[in-house]
């Protein structure tokens, strides 16, 4: 397990399913932090869980970043997984839930995408995946 602080990020390299757990739980600090709620802070733990099970599952290797940024003008909570596996071939289809390349029920992306506000995937045959997906951070 590796975590590091880079600015107002943490990333945490995901190898192993133990890395999972714990982009899972970083992810839940800074929801707690924030101000999500127990809803709320559910479901962005499970979309980290789905998209870094996704790096160990087809990639290897990879690494999970999660921050608060400006998304469209409001604060959210953003979290990046990123890789350097071999890509996603048709993203509209790795985006269809039943679809799996591999050995899983193809709900991975599916499913976090329904969790969070927004999910955008970079990605491309032999370039690796980039997987960005948001929460908008509650209004005071």
């Amino acid at each position: 397990m590796v975590v590091t602080v880079v600015g107002d990020s943490v990333v945490i390299a995901v190898k192993v399913s133990s890395d999972i757990v714990t982009a899972r739980q970083a992810g839940r600090e800074l929801a707690a932090k924030l101000g999500f709620s127990l809803t709320d802070i559910t479901m962005i733990s499970t979309a980290i869980s789905e998209i870094a099970r996704n790096i160990t599952s087809y990639a290897g290797t990879g690494e999970v970043r999660v921050a608060v940024e400006d998304r469209e003008g409001r604060s959210a909570l953003v979290v990046q997984a990123q890789d350097q596996g071999p890509g996603i071939l048709d993203i509209p289809r790795a985006l269809e839930d039943g679809y799996s390349t591999g050995r899983g029920l193809g709900l991975g992306l599916p499913g976090a995408r329904r969790l969070m506000d927004q999910l955008i995937i970079d990605s491309g045959p032999g370039q690796g995946t980039l997987v960005e997906m948001w929460k908008w951070v509650p209004r005071a």
